[in-house]
């Protein structure tokens, strides 16, 4: 990443502000309250009727043109079971098999590769290929799914999540999969798990265009009024409908779902072993954040614009009607601007912590209900920002609002709530200056990586929930932005360096004085593994990890506690690996090689 250019604007033209609020109005960026104005309530209710619906959207998103929805569709029947696994008989398959690099121990997440142990499961660019894969000897492409997406393997049952849809197969006989059922998706999937057997879903309905009821976020599986639907009980504005769902794989049955109003911003979905989590980001309405500060700016502005100001402010209007006639009524007179841009600066940085705002909504697995919403400032990076830990829920958020971002002031915070989504306690301004490009947060450790210039890697006690602190830190050039613990002591950090993909291996024995151990350089420029944490593959028995890059594949030991490349995969756009016996097997959109772990050679390879 480059710098960050710093400066001011010259002398300001009339109306500069104004379009600065405008431009964050059409891009969607601003929306829920003033300073100083009321928060919403904590407590979640569902709406009485349409017309309650229609009216609650009508003032919390009165920038949108219309409104779209979903038509309605019957239920459709329940598909037969998959065919139960044989029983008896010697099955050919490997004992130490890899898993999908997960987030959360025992909740498994979509991804491209799946493994049984005898069978690989490969959906790429063009289609999904189950191949033949253990014994390596026997290593072939047995038969092919039309269509790709993310996948799901329970059992003898695998489960196609693409675009369009969700798809279960019997996989019973591999050369022959048998569709089982279908669901059609009506709205955007968002994210998956696996948990004990059932597949949670959470999908976002735009609310554009006309919009009429039930919506069918899942077509025929799903139908939701808008009795169905929570939301704050003081309007917000909103432009989508979130359900979450949990679906039976086995027949494609949804059993439960919710929803609720929320927002289209930055959407992060967390799951403990005991909640499903999602969040959404906000900022305030631009007119009444305008209005608010002009009001606290009375000696620079006419008594009678003043006044005019007040009236508009009473109109039944939209917000981007309101700014409309705002900037008429202050082209009008002629005012001493460079002051006023050098006070909205200054009050643009006092309320920072007001102007972003992320929304937690907090779903319990047991009754699979609503339980708890809360907020906290700035926005999370990704799905590991978030984590529970005996019953506290940890959030690290970086609190930049759209009007500092040119300025590059942000700063970053580290937030503990208790099950009821309160904040108990509280770490802020981690980092002047800088953003968040990783957490991971282990036991009642936090480790986060802050991100302008160098890379700081800060260490954080969360052992007292009221009083997070950091207890160490180590700055060292370039950027983690995926970390991932190899055990309590060690920690991998992969990321960039002059557009190189950097490795880092990290001592956290001490707390603090957390020392980077080795650093290696790839000469790549990127790596899949930026992107998704499902491209990292720790194979802890042989003391390696698998790094996927635009050119090769690579396998780094960090054994010695250094960090040395083993082997390396001549091939381009390199996807996954996994593990089985001691095979790696190493998957790209054309090829599949696997190596023998002990001597890093190759034993068989097929074109895919």
């Amino acid at each position: 990443m480059g710098k960050k250019v710093k400066g001011k604007f010259g002398p300001i033209k009339t109306g500069v502000l104004i379009l600065f609020i405008l431009l964050a109005i059409s891009s969607g960026w601003l929306w829920l309250r003033s300073p100083g104005g009321k928060a919403p309530a904590r407590g979640l209710i569902k709406f009485s009727s349409e017309a309650e619906f229609f009216q609650y959207l009508s003032k919390s998103q009165e920038w949108l043109s219309g409104y779209w929805g979903m038509g309605e569709y019957p239920l459709g029947k329940a598909p037969p079971s998959p065919t139960p696994a044989p029983e008896g008989g010697e099955r050919e398959e490997a004992s130490r098999i890899s898993e999908t690099t997960i987030q959360v121990k025992g909740i498994d997440e979509p991804d491209i590769v799946k493994t049984n142990g005898r069978h690989l499961y490969f959906s790429g660019s063009r289609d999904t290929k189950i191949i033949r894969a253990f014994p390596p000897p026997e290593l072939s492409v047995v038969s092919r799914l039309e269509g790709n997406g993310e996948l799901l393997l329970l059992e003898n049952l695998l489960i196609l999540l693409s675009r369009e849809g969700i798809t279960g197969y019997d996989i019973s006989d591999p050369s022959s999969p048998r569709e089982l059922w279908n669901v059609e998706l009506e709205a955007n999937l968002l994210s998956a798990r696996l948990y004990q057997g059932k597949i949670y879903l959470v999908t976002r309905t735009p609310l554009g265009g006309r919009v009429s009821f039930p919506l069918q976020p899942l077509k025929a599986k799903v139908l939701v009024k808008a009795t169905d639907i929570y939301h704050p009980p003081i309007p917000i504005p909103v432009d989508s409908v979130y359900t979450a769902s949990i679906l039976d794989p086995r027949e494609g049955r949804v059993e439960k779902s919710v929803s609720f109003v929320g927002y289209s911003g930055t959407s992060i979905v967390y799951m403990s072993r005991a909640s499903l989590y999602l969040t959404y980001t906000s900022s305030p309405s631009p007119f009444e954040t305008y209005y608010h500060f002009l009001s606290g700016c009375t000696d620079l502005l006419p008594a009678d614009l003043m006044k005019r100001m007040e009236r508009l402010m009473g109109y039944d209007l939209s917000d981007a009607a309101k700014m409309v006639e705002l900037e008429v009524l202050l082209s009008s007179v002629d005012l001493p601007w460079e002051e006023l841009w050098k006070r909205w600066e200054g009050y643009v940085a006092e309320r920072k912590r007001e102007l972003e705002t992320t929304h937690i909504v907090k779903i319990g697995l047991e009754n699979f209900e609503i339980v708890a919403q809360g907020e906290v400032p700035g926005r999370p990076l990704n799905q590991f920002s978030l984590d529970e830990e005996g019953g506290y829920l940890r959030l690290a958020t970086t609190v930049e609002p759209w009007m500092l971002r040119w300025r590059g002031e942000s700063t970053n915070d580290v937030y503990v709530l208790d099950r009821e989504l309160k904040v108990v306690g509280s770490l802020r301004d981690l980092s002047l200056g800088e953003e968040i490009y990783a957490v991971r947060f282990m036991g009642d450790k936090g480790y986060v990586v802050t991100f302008r210039e160098t890379d700081p890697l800060h260490v954080i006690d969360l052992s007292h929930p009221s009083k997070p602190e950091v207890v160490g830190e180590l700055k060292v050039p370039g950027y983690s932005s995926y970390l991932h613990p190899i055990n309590d002591n060690l920690l991998l950090g992969i990321g960039r360096e002059n557009w190189k993909v950097k490795v880092s291996l990290f001592d956290l024995s001490s707390p603090s004085q957390p020392m980077e151990l080795d650093r290696l350089f790839l000469e790549e420029y990127w790596s899949e593994i930026l992107e998704t944490h499902h491209a990292f593959l720790l194979d802890p028995d042989h003391e390696v990890f698998f790094l996927p890059a635009f050119e090769r594949g690579y396998v780094i030991s960090y054994g010695e506690k250094d960090l040395e490349v083993v082997g390396v995969v001549e091939s381009r756009a390199t996807r996954r690996a996994v593990y089985l016996e001691d095979y790696l097997y190493v998957i790209s959109e054309k090829n599949l090689t696997v190596l023998d772990e002990r001597t890093w050679e190759t034993v068989n390879e097929i074109e895919l």
